[in-house]
């Protein structure tokens, strides 16, 4: 639901949510490897290249070979930024209508739980069961 939520207030922008989040982190993280931003989103490797294909496509990335040739460095291209930039508020917005709706102490609740979440998924737990 927050997908969708977030894909409808996206779409004057062009992007998905999906997409949105490859561009802000490749702004945030420019000339990072594709190894790296699947680790760092939790997206494997497969699923990361289909979802980076459109975005290709549109020449929104430069992609080149790292110091090792088989490390692939990805970057945004001018077209990328400025499709970043042009959907950053869109995603603003939904951040802020979603903590007006939501109230600021639930939206903390929210964020914090997130993070706790997304840091528990991110180490093998000792509460893990094994078959």
């Amino acid at each position: 639901m927050v997908t969708q939520f977030y894909d409808a207030v996206l779409r004057p922008s062009g992007l998905r949510a999906t997409q949105f989040t490859l561009l802000q982190a490749l702004n945030t993280a420019p000339e990072i490897s594709q190894k790296q931003l699947s680790e760092l989103l939790e997206i494997d490797t497969t699923t990361l290249t289909r979802t980076l294909a459109p975005l290709r496509r549109k020449g929104w990335l430069h992609s080149e070979a790292g110091d090792d040739r088989r490390e692939l460095r990805l970057s945004l291209a001018r077209a990328g930024k400025r499709a970043y930039d042009r959907a950053l508020p869109f995603w603003q917005s939904a951040q802020k209508g979603l903590e007006r709706a939501l109230g600021k102490e639930s939206w903390n609740q929210l964020m914090d739980v997130a993070v706790r979440t997304a840091g528990v998924t991110l180490k093998p737990s000792s509460t893990t069961t094994r078959s």
